[in-house]
Order: structure tokens, then C-alpha cells, then sequence
């Protein structure tokens, strides 16, 4: 290539480069017309359809949740969740190699299969990450702001959230959630749903949530779920959640 056609080439090129960043959308703009919701790729923090390697030891989280309870819930009950939506999302055509919340913020085209597992698997492996036997953790200064201005005070919070999990009927979760336009709230979900999904009543993305079926505390709390959500209390792991708010 000769020199001139060469320069003008890079020219071209250059200016091309430029046009497309020009007609690009910013992040912000997305955010702010809920694309990058939509597509998925709100968070970086994604999740993968195989299941992780448990965080901490079963016995870690003793005696608050007891080892059995946590073996079985891992093993168990969370590790069918991750094979059976693998299994949803061969017979669906779903690509595995990309995140799982792409599919669940358009679960409305799925099975009930692959929303159940797809839902199970999604906040069992945001929930090991929300535990630490570490009682000492507190929100960020930014996350603390945030539930001081959505709900008056991190105790007001507590009371809410405490009234969500200990009022979900049968089997669900209880969450705190960053809405669309980045208010907290705190809203429960039926069964493994979650408010990432589309189908959820309140969408949004989900900073905590609490497992109130009694395969998570039954073992050790029988019937008394509001003792577990206590223990939930002294179980969390702040830092985790002031990660997840700061993604957004």
C-alpha cells in the first residue's frame, strides 16, 4: 500500500472509530432507559449455570445454621437446582456459556421448568455468598446513605425486611432490591422466584435475599422461622451486599 493511501486509510478508519462511539448510547443512557437490565448485563456480577464450590466450611456458620442443614442445602437441594436447569436449557436451546441472568429477565418465554431451577439456582448462589461467620461486617458508607434515604434508618430497614420473610406465605424469599431508578425496597417472592425475573410483580436488582423454605432452617428451627431470620442478622455478610449495590 502505497504511503498516501496508507495515512488515508487510517484516516478513514480513525473516523469511523469516532463515528461509531458518537452514535453509541453512554452506559448511563442505558441504565436510564433500562437496557442494560434488559440485556442482562446490569451487574457484573454474573452467574454461571454450574454450581460453586461452597465458601466457607458446612460447619463454618455454627450454631446459628447447624452443619447438617447446610450440607443438605448445598448438596442437596441447591445442587438440584443446578443440574436440572442445565438440563432446561439443553432441551430450550439456551447457550450456558453466557450468564444465567440473561435468562431469567426474560423467564416468561421458559418453561416452569427452567423457571423454578433457573430461579433456585440463581439465589442459592447469590445466598452462600451472603453468609460469613464473621459477625463484625457493616454497609459502605454509600450503602448505608441509601437505606437511611429509602427507609429512614438501617433499624426501619431490619423491621421491614424481618416482616417480609417471617410473613411469606408457604415457601418464597424476602429481598432488598435497587429499583430501576435506584431506590432500595423490600419485597418477597413466591417459591425460587426473584425480582430479576420478568415475570416478578416488583423488578429489580436484588442486593440480599433471605431462603424461607424450611428446608433452610427446619432442621434446627422446626417452626420457628422468625429465630432464623434473627439468626440471618448476625449471619450477614455486609460487605457482599455493599459489593452488589456498588455494581449497579
Amino acid at each position: 500500500m502505497k504511503q498516501s493511501s496508507r495515512r488515508n486509510f487510517i484516516g478513514q478508519s480513525a473516523l469511523a472509530g469516532i463515528g461509531a462511539l458518537i452514535t453509541l448510547p453512554s452506559l448511563g443512557a442505558m441504565a436510564a432507559t433500562g437496557k442494560i437490565r434488559a440485556e442482562g448485563i446490569l451487574s457484573p456480577l454474573k452467574t454461571s449455570f454450574d454450581q460453586q464450590p461452597l465458601p466457607y466450611a458446612y460447619n463454618a456458620l455454627e450454631p446459628l445454621i447447624d452443619t447438617l442443614t447446610m450440607d443438605i442445602h448445598y448438596n442437596k437441594h441447591a445442587a438440584a437446582y443446578s443440574k436440572n436447569v442445565k438440563e432446561a436449557a439443553v432441551a430450550e436451546g439456551v447457550d450456558t456459556t453466557k450468564p444465567l441472568e440473561d435468562v431469567l429477565v426474560k423467564i416468561s418465554k421458559y418453561s416452569v421448568k427452567m423457571r423454578n431451577n433457573a430461579g433456585g439456582h440463581y439465589n442459592h448462589e447469590m445466598f452462600w455468598k451472603l453468609l460469613s461467620a464473621d459477625a463484625n461486617t457493616q454497609p459502605d458508607a454509600k450503602l448505608l446513605a441509601a437505606i437511611n434515604a429509602s427507609f429512614g434508618s438501617m433499624d426501619e430497614m431490619k423491621k421491614q425486611f424481618t416482616t417480609a420473610a417471617a410473613t411469606r406465605f408457604g415457601s418464597g424469599w424476602a429481598w432488598l432490591i435497587s429499583t430501576a431508578d435506584k431506590k432500595l425496597s423490600i419485597i418477597s417472592t413466591p417459591n425460587q422466584d426473584n425480582p430479576l425475573m420478568d415475570i416478578a410483580e416488583v423488578k429489580g436488582f436484588p442486593l440480599m435475599g433471605l431462603d424461607v423454605w424450611e428446608h433452610a432452617y427446619y432442621l434446627k428451627y422446626q417452626n420457628r422461622r422468625a429465630d432464623y431470620i434473627t439468626s440471618f442478622w448476625k449471619l450477614l455478610n455486609w460487605k457482599t451486599v455493599s459489593e452488589r449495590f456498588n455494581s449497579i
